[in-house]
């Protein structure tokens, strides 16, 4: 036909939808935009619009479909998905209820479906509180989308249980179909099991989370989305661990197409974990490079500077990354707090406590904060400087005091906020004696509440020590002992579980045990003492010595060592040598020497020179024996072995 008349537009749409068909979409729209002149706006909106969203181009089948001039369902309903992929869920919600209450035909599940999936973006991209809707939620993925908004909204618990039920219709609508195979069913339960691993993930379940989520990628799923949302969870499992796993699991987040199947959040979630892959892996370069990227895509954003302040710590820089910190916090008061405080964490990791303290108070919004207050008072108690201590509660107690007509932040001072700040300033100034000051917190307190008996006591006690006459007339306020007279079961107290003493019960005593009790009272049970041993040698006809108790140089009749004459000391000195003169060596003095026994391994005939033993293989009376007596001693002492 179009070989006959080129310009016949019912050939041409003809051509243009075969195309469409068969996934032609870049061959279609050139189609339509060669003919233009025949295929205007009004013929052939839909198509045109149609294969710009499928191939990517979604801003352009935004104007074609706002350029048509008749808007038809098909256009409404492409409509819906071009918002959808552009992330403007509110247009989005409101052309899917207009579509649902405008049309009647066999489609209304598909566009329940798609309202639902709006729903479950807007809570968990948006933290907007889903309305309910009132779906039926007939189908599994209308229960898969509802799970998805419970997860926004935190309740984990119950999108569990919304997860199970959809996993329950999948395989119950699929089992049907007899052409449908188990791995075909595992495949489509492949989303629904990755929302569960995510939720196992958020509880802490990291272990059975890792489990599901390997098993996800064994099935080696088509959806490359679903792919490079897995991966990136299980970067976040390993952290700093597992390294080479991360680096093998980074790579699916780059398959191709991507892009195109995930959310701004999400990619720029898996971006921040490549950098942060890449710090762990000391890339510094490439990790410098990812996150000054994320920050001029996203200048106002947290992570990137964090993450290059984070590179800059493990290079042993910290003053550069508190300087690079201070300029983003200069440029951008909005997230200053977020900032400071990891300026002040640097600050104390460097031991620099009073500039992190200085950096904490410079934060107005968190100044009244009582945790905020603790920590500035805790590290200032740290390094003993109370007074800037006391400076700190007083600002907070201020606040409260200053703010007590502002219904916008609902603080008085008979909050209990300001209350128990008051009296941890009380306490503290007590603790560092400062008794004076401690008094007159102590007196506003009870000023706010006469009847706290406990503020009483504790301003009795810090008058005892100041003015004890006031202290006397004080203690007049406090209620008697009658009127605070407690009604305790001692018994009960004592035989309870928590108690460190408990009371043994008495047995009960009968007959002439009974008599004897009364008449004689309690008699106490003699231990009996075990007999001390004695000496082997003792002899008890000799009276022992008085002062054996005493060591033998202090007893009385000690004398010291006698200075006899000196026994030969064989093997004292250098090698070789001995005590006895030389003279005794010398061969020729001894006319007649003792013939000695042949050395062992040497022959019968000797020469006769070989008669005098040399020094060292002489052997001196008596050595065997102190051989054995050194053993012995060695024996007694020794602790172990080699």
């Amino acid at each position: 036909v179009l070989q006959i008349n080129k310009d016949d537009v019912t050939a041409l749409q003809c051509k243009v939808v075969c195309l469409i068909q068969n996934g032609n979409f870049k061959e279609a729209l050139s189609v339509i935009n060669t003919h233009t002149k025949v295929l205007t706006s009004d013929v052939i909106a839909f198509e045109k619009a149609y294969c710009e969203y499928r191939l990517n181009r979604i801003e352009s089948a935004l104007k074609t479909i706002q350029s048509a001039s008749q808007q038809t369902d098909k256009l409404k309903e492409l409509y819906g998905q071009v918002l959808y992929r552009l992330e403007r869920y509110d247009d989005c919600l409101a052309a899917y209820r207009d579509l649902i209450r405008n049309s009647q035909d066999e489609y209304e599940e598909e566009r329940k479906t798609n309202l639902s999936a709006v729903v479950a973006a807007q809570s968990t991209w948006e933290r907007v509180v889903p309305e309910d809707l009132g779906l039926r939620e007939a189908t599994y993925e209308l229960c898969y989308n509802s799970a998805c908004a419970l997860i926004g909204q935190g309740k984990l618990n119950e999108a569990m249980k919304k997860l199970q039920k959809a996993e329950e219709l999948c395989r119950q609508s699929l089992s049907e179909d007899s052409d449908v195979t188990e791995e075909d069913i595992e495949a489509e339960l492949a989303i629904i099991h990755g929302q569960m691993a995510y939720i196992m993930q958020l509880q802490g379940r990291t272990e059975d989370a890792l489990q599901l989520y390997n098993q996800i990628i064994k099935l080696k799923p088509t959806d490359v989305g679903l792919l490079a949302v897995i991966a990136n969870n299980i970067i976040t499992i390993n952290k700093d661990q597992n390294v080479f796993d991360s680096k093998k699991k980074v790579k699916l987040t780059n398959a191709e197409g991507v892009e195109h199947k995930l959310s701004k959040k999400q990619l720029q979630a898996i971006e921040f974990n490549k950098a942060l892959l890449a710090m762990y892996t000391n890339q510094a370069d490439q990790c410098r490079k990812l996150s000054a990227s994320l920050q001029s895509q996203s200048p106002e954003h947290l992570l990137p500077v964090l993450i290059q302040a984070a590179q800059l710590c493990r290079e042993k820089q910290h003053a550069k990354a508190v300087g690079l910190l201070q300029d983003f916090a200069d440029q951008h008061p909005a997230n200053a707090a977020e900032i400071k405080l990891t300026m002040a964490q640097l600050k104390i990791a460097q031991g620099i406590v009073t500039k992190a303290c200085m950096i904490l108070r410079s934060i107005e919004e968190l100044q009244h904060k009582p945790g905020m207050v603790s920590a500035l008072v805790t590290m200032y108690s740290h390094e003993e400087d109370i007074d800037s201590a006391i400076e700190v509660f007083t600002q907070a107690i201020q606040w409260y005091q200053q703010h007590q007509a502002s219904q916008t932040i609902g603080a008085n001072p008979k909050s209990p906020v300001h209350l128990s700040l008051i009296r941890e300033a009380a306490n503290f100034k007590l603790k560092h004696g400062r008794k004076k000051e401690a008094i007159s917190d102590l007196e506003e307190l009870w000023k706010q509440n006469p009847k706290d008996v406990h503020t009483l006591a504790q301003l009795i006690s810090a008058y005892s020590l100041v003015d004890p006459e006031k202290a006397k007339v004080l203690s007049k306020h406090l209620p008697s002992s009658d009127t605070m007279s407690l009604k305790v079961d001692v018994d009960a107290l004592e035989n309870s579980h928590g108690a460190t003493y408990v009371r043994k019960k008495a047995a009960k005593l009968t007959g002439d045990n009974q008599q004897k009790e009364q008449g004689q009272g309690e008699v106490k049970k003699k231990k009996k003492k075990k007999k001390g041993k004695l000496p082997k040698n003792y002899d008890p006809k000799v009276t022992p010595d008085p002062e054996r108790w005493l060591p033998m140089r202090e007893r009385s009749y000690y004398r010291g060592r006698k200075k006899g004459k000196k026994k030969d000391q064989v093997g004292k000195g250098t090698q070789g040598s001995t005590t006895t003169g030389s003279s005794e060596l010398d061969a020729s003095r001894t006319a007649s020497s003792p013939p000695t026994s042949p050395r062992p391994g040497s022959g019968a005939a000797v020469s006769a020179t070989s008669n005098v033993i040399p020094p060292r293989h002489q052997k001196p009376a008596g050595a065997p024996a102190t051989k054995k007596k050194q053993q012995q001693k060695k024996k007694k002492g020794a602790k172990g072995g080699w």
